[in-house]
């Protein structure tokens, strides 16, 4: 009888068009995975069927994934394969309960979020305690996922090279240390809400952060219904979001509109955005709240057009003016509302944690979480594609507002449309983290980084690789290569923050490291940086 069997298990999307859309994809990277096992006297044999009705082979609900791992040998190699976006609780359950050895592998390709799925995953794992080994390949035929995989075979493990991780230790004297500090005792005293919109959102188990953990850092959580934001969103007065249009107008943002609402962006579905970004800001004033996620994906996406375009707006401090509903006030007049994007809870401590950093040492605290999306070698470096629907400022963007086009959202993920605000972001440099749960505590990883400029032409090119709607940071990492990246990142987000230049962003790291620490955080340095 032959024992050298793993079975496969493929985590989809709840939204179908999606996971009709990309299944050749995914059957491409099977068959490429099948080749890999055969060569090394394996078989790979699938857990779950192709679904004639559907379309597509994908686990696309938690009680389908159920199912399906009730069926799997308990002590069987288990490889979960992705190639597009995935709810990680589709397979949670069984991972959790599972006793043999797991391998999450995706394609590295940018054509569909699958590298993003894979790390979201991994990040639910790590967060869960579940034991696991993580592979990514272009054609699955190199000789580093290879022997790899033989090892994986052979051992049940493949450990992640994290030569470039430290934790961190004393962190001198200095003003940067002392302002963390300071931050973290405003921080406690005054404490913080977060304004959570429906908790959840798109599966993501590693997003949510127990209060019990949240809490004592000095923030708490606002559990809000985004019926409530639909509700308020109705009651908006279409004078004022012709104010708000106007301004951006103004400003030079683009608009790429057309007629047909079901494929084209629309002036109402703009409207309907900016009705939203007026609603968010006035609940936010409502509850005190300093920063908030809207779900969106779930929900909303059946009701009114994509929140991306408010949210975008609403993490730069340089934005249209709200006034409180009685007309007597500005809302956060000159000051961001950071929104973290998906629900994502790691994104909002990050967030807060930032603007009130880069507000203290007189930095833009203008920030956003970005999908780690794709990447490829560009003269010599490994320059990563950083994307994000929603969420990214006009300051990140080479000319601000001017240099901002608002495009329609694809109708697969978004069948009412909205505008996203796309643009090339800035050269420069950054600070980029990730806030997470592991070992039963909440942890940061830090690292710098810098933003460069590629030629139109190449910036396109990776554009039409990826999601040309969305705005595009290109990154190099500082002493993390891109394997040491997908192999410890315990996330499909990044957080990401400017700083005026090297030597700020340096100062900036140093602080947040130190407001962290404060907080009983632990920090862990990831290539190099300042401390």
């Amino acid at each position: 009888m032959n024992t050298n069997i793993a079975y496969l298990v493929a985590s989809g999307d709840l939204r179908e068009s999606a996971n009709r859309e990309g299944w050749p994809t995914q059957m491409k990277m099977e068959d490429a995975l099948t080749a890999a096992f055969d060569a090394e006297g394996w078989t790979l044999t699938r857990a779950h069927a192709f679904d004639r009705d559907k379309g597509h082979g994908f686990i696309d609900s938690q009680r389908l994934g159920m199912d399906v791992f009730a069926s799997i040998p308990p002590h069987a190699p288990v490889v979960v394969a992705e190639s597009i976006w995935q709810y990680s609780h589709h397979v949670l359950p069984g991972l959790r309960f599972h006793q043999g050895p797991i391998l999450t592998v995706a394609n590295f390709s940018g054509q569909w979020p699958g590298l993003v799925g894979m790390l979201g995953l991994n990040g639910g794992l790590r967060k869960a305690g579940i034991p696991y080994s993580t592979l990514w390949s272009e054609e699955f035929t190199d000789a580093w996922f290879l022997e790899s995989l033989r090892t994986w075979l052979h051992t049940g493990a493949v450990v992640a090279d994290e030569s470039h991780v430290r934790r961190l230790d004393a962190i001198p004297d200095s003003p940067e240390r002392d302002l963390g500090r300071a931050i973290a005792a405003g921080l406690r005293r005054r404490k913080a809400i977060i304004g959570v919109f429906d908790e959840g959102c798109m599966g993501m188990y590693n997003a949510i952060i127990d209060d019990e953990l949240l809490n004592p850092l000095g923030i708490f959580k606002e559990r809000l219904s985004q019926s409530a934001l639909y509700a308020e969103m109705r009651a908006t007065d279409p004078a004022e979001v012709t104010a708000v249009r106007a301004w951006l107008d103004q400003r030079g943002m683009t608009f790429r509109t057309g007629a047909d609402e079901s494929t084209e962006l629309t002036d109402a579905q703009i409207a309907q955005q900016l009705t939203m970004y007026i609603a968010a800001l006035r609940i936010a004033d409502d509850f005190g709240a300093d920063a908030i996620g809207i779900q969106y994906q779930q929900g909303l996406k059946d009701l009114v057009p994509a929140s991306d375009l408010a949210e975008g707006l609403l993490n730069d401090p340089d934005r249209p003016p709200v006034r409180s509903r009685d007309g007597a006030r500005v809302l956060r007049e000159g000051r961001m509302l950071p929104h973290f994007n998906e629900v994502d809870e790691g994104a909002a401590v990050d967030a807060l944690l930032t603007e009130h950093v880069w507000t203290a040492l007189g930095f833009n605290p203008a920030n956003t979480l970005h999908d780690i999306r794709w990447g490829q070698e560009y003269d010599g470096e490994f320059v990563w594609v950083f994307e994000i629907s929603g969420a990214v400022p006009p300051a990140h963007l080479i000319g601000g507002y001017a240099g901002a086009v608002s495009e329609r959202q694809r109708p697969s993920y978004f069948p009412l449309g909205g505008g996203t605000i796309k643009g090339v972001s800035k050269p420069g440099e950054i600070v980029w983290s990730r806030v997470y749960v592991e070992a039963g505590e909440v942890r940061a990883d830090l690292g710098r980084a810098s933003v460069v400029q590629l030629p139109e032409a190449e910036t396109n090119r990776r554009w039409e690789a990826t999601t040309s709607q969305w705005p595009i940071m290109h990154a190099v990492l500082r002493g993390v290569s891109r394997d040491q990246l997908m192999g410890r990142h315990p996330a499909n987000h990044i957080q990401v923050a400017y700083a005026p230049d090297a030597a700020g962003a340096d100062r900036a790291l140093i602080a947040k490291a130190a407001l962290f620490d404060a907080l009983g955080v632990p920090v862990f340095l990831c290539g190099d940086t300042p401390l």
